[in-house]
């Protein structure tokens, strides 16, 4: 008998919760992407949107952003902050959901995480690791 109501061990949750997170970041792309709101710092900055973390009852959606380049990103977090109202309301309308969600804005720190990890690997030690056996091994 299989059971529907068992926790996931999943690290980003549910199938539910992966599937309307994918809903919620595609309406927030959309919405900073053709100029819905109304903010100069918006307006003026590209925002990529790689990932929406939602909570297990669907009612927090955790928002992660990266300002183009890496650039602004206190500005962008507290022009977000000031709009989240305008955007939650506008995520309501094209993502059917019983409860529109609660927006919290996070940077991604990913990119910054995969860069750091890059350089390490170019380092002379890790190159120096990473070279073939001379003596036949």
């Amino acid at each position: 008998m299989p059971r529907h109501h068992e926790k996931s061990t999943s690290p980003g949750g549910s199938q539910r919760q992966l599937r309307v997170g994918e809903l919620v970041r595609h309406a927030i792309a959309d919405i900073l992407s053709q100029g819905g709101v109304h903010d100069p710092v918006l307006e003026t900055h590209l925002i990529t949107v790689p990932e929406v973390r939602m909570s297990p009852d669907l009612k927090l959606a955790t928002v992660y952003v990266m300002p183009l380049g890496g650039r602004d990103t206190d500005i962008v977090l507290k022009a977000l902050a000031a709009n989240k109202p305008f955007i939650r309301t506008a995520v309501a309308h094209r993502v059917n959901l019983k409860f529109a969600p609660d927006l919290r804005f996070r940077i991604d720190e990913r990119f910054a995480e995969a860069e750091r990890i890059e350089k390490l690997l170019r380092t002379p030690a890790v190159q120096k690791d990473l070279e073939p056996d001379s003596d036949g091994n």
